[in-house]
């Protein structure tokens, strides 16, 4: 059948005298017609839902893309710096070494003590008391505290406080306690401090 043969059997055909139930008996123009239309609609159908599907996985791998190039550029700048925080690292490390070094061991107690009593005599105290307290352990290092009280005036106790803090060993000063010697308020002055120094502990690494 010519496509103008097929328009003009097209033509004739009522729509109202066709037999919706019983398909077979309609013009093979029309069958043709209801055929091309169905194909049409499937086609059109199929493509809209695989269209959907390939949008989908195309925003997800745009998003997952994203994500690789902040990735990739986080990494990039780790690169590029990693000779700045290598350096920076090797500093650390010397910085903790030197701290390290100035924390004295068990045997360096007794010279400690010796460097304080020195210091206070060489300010002009008169040492009453100073003697060292049980050890407070911390997860990295121990606390030597010393208790310490002297006697002298005002300005040589000060000198006393700073030559102790000037120690090269670390050692800090605490709950300082500052009375005069006499109740009638001589310019004789007692000094009570706690001092501590510290040496350190590994045992921090191994909790």
């Amino acid at each position: 059948m010519s496509p103008s043969e097929w328009f003009e059997g097209l033509r004739k055909i009522d729509i109202n005298e066709l037999d919706t139930s019983n398909m077979g008996s309609w013009p093979p123009a029309i069958k043709f017609l209801v055929a091309a239309l169905l194909m049409l609609l499937v086609l059109a159908l199929g493509y809209n839902f695989s269209t959907r599907d390939l949008e989908s996985q195309l925003d997800l791998k745009r998003e997952e893309e994203s994500m690789l190039k902040e990735q990739f550029a986080d990494k990039s700048r780790m690169a590029s710096n990693l000779d700045f925080y290598t350096r920076q690292l090797k500093e650390m490390e010397d910085s903790f070494g030197v701290l390290l070094r100035q924390l004295p061991g068990d045997t360096e107690v007794p010279g400690l003590l010796e460097d304080i009593t020195r210091t206070g005599l060489d300010s002009g105290l008169e040492f009453e008391e100073i003697k060292l307290l049980p050890e407070v352990a911390q997860p990295f290092y121990v606390e030597l505290p010393i208790q310490i009280t002297v006697t002298g005036d005002y300005h040589d106790l000060a000198t006393f406080v700073s030559g102790v803090a000037g120690l090269p060993r670390i050692v800090t000063l605490h709950d300082f306690d500052l009375a005069p010697v006499s109740p009638q308020g001589a310019p004789k002055l007692r000094l009570s401090i706690l001092a501590k120094t510290y040496r350190y502990s590994d045992k921090g690494q191994h909790q």
